[in-house]
């Protein structure tokens, strides 16, 4: 297959300089200026021949200097699309033009983007600029262009080693899936997918809530070699499923990792925490920010429904799994359709306010691996306008007694669905105008939010494309210093939203010392309480905890009112993985449950196989299935 280039650049008849991979992808160059601009349809005649994606860019030899083309974009492009900045990566002769209605860049049905091709002969990339300023999302772009001449090699090595091996014919081998982590148990997901040809990774997670060796996934056993990884998968950005990702470059993976770009900012994001809370508790953290920088350079982001082969014989697709910013379910096809494997993460088969419900509709698939979070014959979760307004009702309540809320919060999705609900009943009048404070990681992520619109709801989209986003409103403050902090402890009734959510560390943990002997204030938990968190214990009942403070440890009495709030999780509940295999086409032949505590776990198998008359297994860590 590696002769495709050569051939590739024979039948263009000396028209393409050079041919390089991009991924999976075929990029080819041209100092011929008028094939550049009109190829004559020669380009898609071979697309059409086979079946992979090319595109043809002009060679660096031939392209405008970087002052003109910024001149030139900026006389094209309406300046009522408000253009925040140009990026330029010379060595893959791309320009990126980043800004605030990147629509009116794009132009109707392309024309502005063809318009700036032909007259700079850059192929230009369109952003949107986020409407919250992000520091992450502005180092994750400086990473990728300050070396890019690195990252057109490492994508070139990429496609190489896909295809080194490829081959169209359908594969009667076999495939199998090992549990380094995630079986009957919520934390450190990480799934080893091996066939004779190809070793791949389904996330690597953290649990949070654990210690010692439990933390994270095993890895000292015989099949797992790292040098010999084609790939890892994240399917989204919480720590259970990508905390451990630049431990594997520290440890000498040097390949690709595939997500959404979504998935890749908060993630990193999320990383750079975990250093953070490291230091916080006189630990050293298991990475660096530099191992964050390497697996940042070698991610390799795809949209929702964007077919990639990632190994000689593993092609993937993401689909929106509905969970969080950027969630995807991963639908594998091994060995050329021989065998439909998808593993969905986590999902949410329900509308939410944020994000449209998880697909369960398929070109074909065999096997299922599916979370049981919430899995349990009692985890039916009420209606999501039923417990909103129960939790309305709550927060008023205790700002009429003059008390203070307090959220803690996973900083991803659970998070924004709150913030949201919280905007629309002060803009409402169903809550008096108080302050909400944002507190921690937060307001970064929301900040990230902004950028891919695309990935939320239709509702917040259409919001953010009106100029009305609701993360921008004036109901929320952002808190930032630990003197900001005492202004909100030491300040009237407010809201405050904080991670953790476990109250395992962080922001949270912080407001929780002052407001927790207030028999005035409130505690909503409403996210995932992992065993031993301090969530846990509060959801148990318990009213004197031991938390870490200034070095040590100290009793806290808890007589603030605490409250347990499910209907609003990002996962789905016990209906919900119901009637998400119930109306899944086509319906698979065998399911494998993972992430959730044994007896949800067994309980879903169960009751799955009974409805649906479908295997279900549910296997523990280190177990080996084999797919096929």
């Amino acid at each position: 297959m590696l002769e495709i280039l050569t051939n590739i650049i024979e039948r263009l008849h000396g028209e393409v300089s050079e041919a390089s991979f991009e991924g999976a992808n075929i990029v080819l160059y041209t100092k011929n200026e008028k094939f550049f601009k009109n190829d004559e349809g020669k380009i898609k005649e071979i697309v059409n021949e086979l079946k992979k994606r090319i595109e043809l860019r002009a060679d660096t030899k031939i392209l405008l200097d970087k002052e003109i083309v910024e001149k030139k974009i900026k006389e094209i492009v309406p300046a009522e699309a408000e253009i925040t900045e140009i990026l330029f990566d010379l060595h893959r002769s791309l320009v990126t033009i980043e800004a605030k209605k990147p629509g009116l860049v794009i132009g109707k049905q392309g024309s502005i983007m063809d318009e700036i091709k032909k007259e700079t002969l850059w192929t230009p990339q369109v952003q949107r600029s986020p409407a919250i300023k992000s520091k992450i999302t502005e180092n994750i772009r400086s990473v990728l262009y300050e070396k890019n001449k690195d990252r057109r090699k490492f994508l070139n090595d990429v496609g190489e080693k896909i295809y080194s091996r490829w081959t169209q014919e359908k594969s009667d081998g076999w495939a199998r899936v090992t549990l380094l982590g995630g079986g009957r148990q919520v934390g450190r997901s990480c799934f080893l997918l091996q066939t004779p040809n190809s070793k791949v990774m389904l996330d690597c997670g953290i649990d949070v809530a654990s210690s010692g060796v439990d933390k994270f996934p095993v890895f000292n056993i015989p099949e797992f070699d790292i040098s010999q990884l084609d790939a890892i998968i994240i399917s989204h950005a919480h720590l259970d499923h990508s905390g451990l990702l630049p431990y594997m470059y520290k440890m000498g993976y040097k390949g690709p990792t595939y997500m959404t770009a979504p998935t890749r900012d908060i993630s990193s994001l999320l990383a750079l925490d975990f250093i953070g809370v490291s230091y916080k508790q006189a630990a050293t953290p298991i990475f660096s920010s530099a191992d964050i920088s390497e697996a940042v350079k070698r991610t390799i982001c795809l949209n929702y429904g964007e077919v990639h082969d990632i190994a000689p014989d593993i092609r993937i697709t993401f689909y929106n799994a509905g969970h969080v910013l950027g969630s995807a379910q991963v639908h594998i096809n091994i060995g050329n359709g021989s065998h439909n494997f998808l593993y969905s993460g986590d999902t949410k088969y329900g509308r939410t306010r944020l994000l449209d419900p998880a697909v369960n509709k398929f070109p074909r698939v065999e096997t299922v691996q599916m979370e049981s979070t919430y899995g349990g014959k009692n985890d039916i979760l009420p209606p999501r306008k039923i417990t909103e307004e129960r939790f309305i009702q709550m927060v008023k309540e205790t700002i009429e007694k003059g008390g203070k809320v307090l959220l803690p919060e996973l900083g991803l999705g659970h998070a924004q669905e709150t913030m949201l609900r919280v905007e629309e009943a002060i803009r409402l009048g169903e809550l008096p105008k108080i302050p909400m404070y944002v507190d921690g990681m937060i307001w970064d992520i929301n900040a990230i939010h902004t950028a891919y619109p695309d990935f939320l709801s239709a509702n917040i989209r259409n919001q953010v494309y009106q100029d009305n986003n609701p993360f921008t409103s004036d109901v929320f403050s952002r808190v930032g210093s630990p003197q900001e902090r005492k202004v909100v402890i030491d300040g009237g009734p407010c809201i405050v939203i904080a991670t953790s959510g476990m109250l395992v560390g962080g922001a949270s943990v912080e407001y929780l010392k002052h407001f927790a002997e207030n028999a005035n204030n409130l505690l909503i938990l409403s996210c995932y309480q992992g065993p031993g968190s301090i969530g846990r214990q509060l959801q148990e009942g318990a009213r004197r905890i031991i938390i870490e403070d200034e070095g040590g440890t100290k009793p806290l009495d808890v007589n603030m009112r605490v409250e347990l709030v499910n209907g609003l999780s990002p996962h789905s509940g016990r209906n919900e993985l119901m009637n998400y295999i119930k109306n899944m086409e086509p319906k698979p032949k065998r399911i494998i449950i993972n992430h959730g505590e044994v007896s949800k776990s067994l309980d879903l198998a169960s009751s799955i196989y009974k409805a649906e008359r479908i295997e279900t297994t549910v296997p523990r860590g280190l177990e080996t299935l084999r797919l096929r």
